[in-house]
């Protein structure tokens, strides 16, 4: 049985405000080698501009000299407070981060136990070279299934399914472009719900952050983000035991690679790479009780795993700065959101605790799973004995316009 451990889980100050355009080599993505002039606002003016934006001061250390990223931010998960960041509303192709956005609009619709016969025609618009986790026509999945291929695989296969199951393509993307207006991701636009390159599909390191911090106030998305390994359905065939195949998570921070360690603490969230978005990272970590959002777009690739060497070293920084340095702007909550008052969990928090059980004596706690379509090295845990559950978030959705899972206030066990 394999077991692996998951986390889901007064100086004056001197304002450095340099622009750092990106490389003007030829690279991945548009043509314009430099952010436009004026981008958005929100969460901050100076989210806006061009450049690095970070406050150095007394004790704040400098940021990592090898970072290529055309855009890249570094957040306090929980409170939202941006620690730093570099052209961080720069609307770009978001490759397969995308999925993440999919996730957090129709993971709540689709009960996991579910079960779908797969028709040709849903399989039929998946676009040449897509990722994929193996979906047949003709054989019976559930959503558990699906979802396992959607964050382990990148399987575009199995997102065209679940966006079927969804009422078809078209609806989910009008559902995906909603949801993100309503979380004030408005740098995005969905025109395919796997990511796949398209024209006008943008979307920015804000905006990723942004939704990678509402899915993970979702228990389910955090356990699929943060599993490792699973067994996928085969083809049934007549007379004969349906037979499964492993399936290993494609982030390189949760999994580790040929010349990249597994970051330690990391907890999820997707990676993607396509031709015209370059290579695109968001990531979530915990350590000594703080959580770190971070994410990545388009290194100049000349770096062996350059978007997840980068987002490793943004990770250190924002660990050994938060604390220290003041923040240069805010991840807003949602439109239909109220502050919290407190740190009581709203009614209707799945995201918060349900199911999530408390840590071991020894500061651990570890699920192992069996195989097949429950998933396999999947860990609800761990650091310094106390379960950081990012399903506590620090805004209440407004019952006039509730997004499913959001909780309140800040919750640890």
């Amino acid at each position: 049985m394999r077991k692996t451990t998951v986390l889901v889980a007064s100086a004056a100050l001197l304002t450095l405000s340099a622009a750092v355009p990106a490389a003007a080599a030829d690279r991945p993505g548009d043509d314009k080698a430099k952010p436009p002039g004026k981008m958005s606002e929100i969460g901050g003016a100076r989210l806006g501009q061009a450049g690095t934006q970070v406050n150095a001061g007394p004790g704040v250390p400098k940021l990592p000299k090898k970072l290529s990223g055309r855009s890249w931010i570094v957040a306090d998960a929980e409170s939202g407070d941006v620690l730093a960041a570099h052209n961080a509303h720069w609307r770009l192709p978001p490759a397969s981060t995308l999925k993440m956005l999919f996730a957090d609009t129709v993971l709540p619709k689709l009960p996991k136990d579910e079960k779908h016969l797969v028709t040709n025609e849903e399989l039929a618009g998946v676009g040449a070279g897509s990722s994929l986790v193996g979906v047949k026509e003709d054989q019976t999945y559930t959503v558990h299934d699906l979802w396992l291929g959607v964050f382990l695989s990148s399987g575009n296969d199995a997102v065209h399914v679940l966006s079927a199951m969804n009422d078809g393509i078209d609806k989910t993307v009008a559902d995906m472009n909603a949801h993100a207006e309503e979380l004030q991701a408005l740098d995005t636009h969905v025109v395919s719900p796997d990511g796949y390159d398209a024209k006008g599909q943008l979307s920015s390191a804000y905006d990723l952050t942004l939704i990678a911090r509402s899915g993970m106030q979702k228990k389910d998305f955090r356990e699929y983000c943060s599993t490792v390994s699973a067994e996928f359905p085969g083809e049934k065939k007549k007379g004969k035991k349906r037979e499964h195949f492993g399936i290993q998570n494609t982030n390189r921070l949760l999994t580790g690679a040929v010349g990249l360690d597994r970051y330690e603490g990391i907890a999820g969230v997707k990676n993607g790479n396509t031709t015209n978005a370059g290579a695109t990272f968001t990531g979530v970590a915990e350590r000594d009780g703080r959580v770190l959002l971070v994410t990545v777009m388009n290194p100049d690739g000349q770096e062996s795993q350059a978007v997840y060497q980068e987002t490793a070293r943004l990770f250190d920084w924002g660990f050994e700065a938060a604390g220290k340095a003041e923040p240069v702007g805010t991840l807003v909550p949602p439109a239909g959101a109220v502050p919290a008052k407190g740190g009581s969990d709203a009614p209707g928090d799945e995201g918060a605790a349900g199911g999530v059980p408390a840590p071991a004596a020894g500061g651990e706690t570890q699920a192992a799973a069996s195989g097949g379509a429950d998933g396999v090295g999947t860990a609800l845990a761990v650091a310094g004995g106390s379960l950081v559950l990012l399903g506590a978030g620090v805004y209440v959705v407004n019952r006039r316009r509730p997004l499913p899972g959001q909780g309140t206030g800040r919750r640890r066990r």
